[in-house]
């Protein structure tokens, strides 16, 4: 059984700062890309950054220079270091990973971003 678990989101004013983790568990033996993606209420869910499993990173043009993902393999965790957030990036953050050449979603954190 793999487990992707989401810690890290939470109410934060625009303009500041949160850090998500996304802890993948169980029997991992080959992590590759693993993802964030979000969902506002009302809208599709959308991709938000992606790195592969030597480090190379890609981001959607919304969170370009503000979002920073990162991966600690030997911890099997994926983070995103989120700045100058606004009220749009409010949503349901969900991590995804390819894993054991199948592809896992975790359960989902929230983030509010309001004043």
């Amino acid at each position: 059984q793999v487990q992707l678990v989401e810690s890290g989101g939470g109410l934060v004013q625009p303009g500041g700062s949160l850090r998500l983790s996304c802890a993948a568990s169980g029997s991992t033996f080959s992590i590759n890309a693993m993802a964030w993606y979000r969902q506002a209420p009302g809208n599709q869910r959308e991709y938000v950054a992606r790195i592969t499993s030597a480090g190379t990173t890609n981001y959607a043009d919304s969170v370009k220079g503000r979002f920073t993902i990162s991966r600690d393999n030997a911890k099997n965790t994926v983070y995103l270091q989120m700045m100058s957030l606004k009220p749009e990036d409010t949503a349901v953050y969900y991590c995804n990973a390819a894993i054991n050449w199948s592809l896992y979603w975790g359960q989902g954190t929230q983030v509010t971003v309001s004043s």
